[in-house]
């Protein structure tokens, strides 16, 4: 009898999700996470690719190679969903992967930390206070998204979590640290966007020419270091 806590969905005719529950929480992501490392690991026949999200795994296929391959099933659908159950049951209580420890500097400068005094002012901060704040915590990497390398991250502090603008910035430079909430994240590219930006680093977090495109991967544990 395999765990009721999770669900399984159709997104279109060739993808399904997986779904351990919602919101931010480590445990779920893990199980994530545990689940596209599988399938990447242990291809079926007509697979395309895994992607994690926070709390939840999309499987892609090919409808035609899965239904030329699984002809006992009435669906593709209902194919993928046998497997996917099944490798969700054994993989159940398994890490996805050997973390990664990444430090990350940070310019916290006027010119870069476009709305730090803003984030500083909400709370009753010093823009010093926020920094400390900020870069004491380190900073899991649940998901890709948005942008190419865009990773998002949590949790930041319930003292500086600060909700997204009202009105997004028509472009936002790229390597911006910004805070949404309780996440953070940093632009991949230069980008409209909406985050509260509290920084800029240079670490280039996307380049395409490279084996790993995307310098941070779901799991990563980041810390940011303040350059001045």
């Amino acid at each position: 009898m395999h765990d009721k806590t999770y669900r399984i969905f159709p997104l279109g005719e060739s993808a399904l999700t997986v779904e351990f529950g919602t919101g931010i929480s480590i445990e779920l992501n893990e199980k994530a996470l545990a689940l596209a490392a599988y399938f990447e690991q242990h291809p079926f026949p007509g697979f395309v690719e895994c992607v994690p999200a926070y709390s939840a795994t999309t499987i892609f296929y090919d409808l035609i190679e899965v239904r030329v391959n699984h002809p006992q099933f009435p669906t593709a659908f209902d194919a993928v969903k046998c497997l996917a159950v099944a490798a969700t049951e054994r993989r159940r209580n398994e890490s996805a992967n050997n973390l990664r420890e990444i430090e990350i500097p940070v310019d916290f400068s006027y010119e870069a930390a476009l709305d730090l005094a803003f984030i500083a002012s909400m709370h009753g901060l010093s823009t010093t206070k926020v920094i400390d704040t900020f870069t004491a915590v380190t900073y899991r990497v649940f998901m890709l998204g948005f942008l190419p390398g865009f990773a998002y991250m949590g949790e930041v502090d319930d003292r500086i979590a600060t909700p997204r603008k009202e009105t997004p910035r028509l472009s936002v430079p790229k390597g911006s640290v910004g805070i949404a909430g309780k996440q953070t994240g940093i632009y991949s590219l230069g980008s409209p966007g909406g985050w509260q930006i509290i920084g800029r680093t240079d670490v280039p977090m996307f380049v395409p020419a490279a084996e790993n495109p995307s310098f941070l991967q779901p799991g990563d544990q980041v810390r940011f270091i303040r350059l001045k």
